[in-house]
């Protein structure tokens, strides 16, 4: 297909098992430079030192971002009991020097328990949120005194995956928004011996596992041989766990030029509308007072 028609037809998720040392952006800026399609965005930020699944979405896709980040995400973390740090991973500079974890697997299973369900977490100092137009961490550098909030998160369960003190790896099952370098902190101050982040993987964003990432060295390869497109997932996939309504060609029709469509049942407040073909053709928006389907995002233009 030439380049040139593929910048402008190509919309879907890519989703990456991101290798440590790379930032997301790089993963990004590495997919435009081999796809030739400069409008692509990842859905939730993995740091240098974290691996797994990036989610990354091309072309009209993009216009996803906002339901895509705010899926639910799961970790292995891997953290190391005993010592604290500025960061609350291994990046950062030590503030508790090492001491002796005399704690039972059973103790710290216990202990976690208290970290499960709806909670307060306060981010770390050295994240990128913005305070007052300026990083956190940006400040936290500078050794400026860095206030951040504390926001509500889910924490839905903590499981521990192998018990080997002072290292303790845990599956983390959580709403986006987690930072699970703050809940390592907050774990180390509960126990009262300090604890840091010491390794982190994604194993899940939203819909998208690690069975569905592609390595970015088997990705760049196939940027080489030309065919890439074999580990394209059509749109539709990113929102498969959205209310589909699937659309006739007159209702596509109608959907694409704005125009409302009547509701069949009880509906949520929310739909994903779908062509015959499996194409995602809108997002859509229930009015109860009219009992329609509104579009609100519209894909399938051609």
């Amino acid at each position: 297909m030439d380049r040139d028609v593929v910048k402008n037809v190509v919309s879907g998720v890519l989703v990456v098992d991101k290798p440590v040392g790379l930032t997301s952006h790089d993963v990004v800026q590495i997919i435009r430079r081999g796809t030739g399609i400069r409008r692509a965005g990842h859905t939730g930020t993995l740091d240098p030192r974290a691996s797994g699944v990036l989610v990354v979405l091309l072309g009209p896709a993009v216009r996803l971002s906002e339901y895509v980040s705010a899926s639910d995400k799961r970790y292995q973390a891997t953290i190391r009991l005993g010592s604290s740090t500025d960061t609350y991973d291994a990046e950062g500079v030590t503030t508790q020097p090492e001491v002796p974890v005399e704690v039972s697997e059973e103790q710290f299973i216990e202990l976690l328990k208290g970290f499960v369900g709806e909670i307060e977490q306060v981010p770390p100092a050295h994240s990128a949120i913005k305070v007052k137009g300026k990083r956190a961490y940006e400040m936290a550098r500078k050794g400026e005194e860095v206030e951040l909030e504390p926001r509500l998160i889910n924490v839905y369960s903590l499981d521990v995956l192998e018990w080997a003190p002072p290292e303790v790896v845990v599956d983390v099952y959580c709403s986006s928004g987690t930072y699970v370098r703050s809940l390592a902190n907050d774990i180390g101050e509960q126990l009262g011996v300090g604890a840091h982040l010491f390794g982190l993987r994604r194993t899940r964003s939203g819909q998208f596992t690690l069975r569905n990432a592609v390595s970015l060295r088997r990705l760049q390869e196939s940027f080489e041989a030309g065919n890439w497109a074999q580990f394209l997932i059509p749109a539709a996939e990113a929102l498969s766990d959205w209310y589909t309504v699937e659309l006739d060609a007159d209702m596509v029709e109608m959907v694409r030029h704005g125009h409302r469509i009547p509701v069949e049942g009880d509906v949520p407040e929310r739909a994903r509308a779908i062509s015959q073909q499996g194409d995602l053709v809108a997002l859509l928006e229930f009015i109860p007072e009219d009992n329609e389907w509104h579009p609100n995002k519209v894909f399938f233009t051609s």
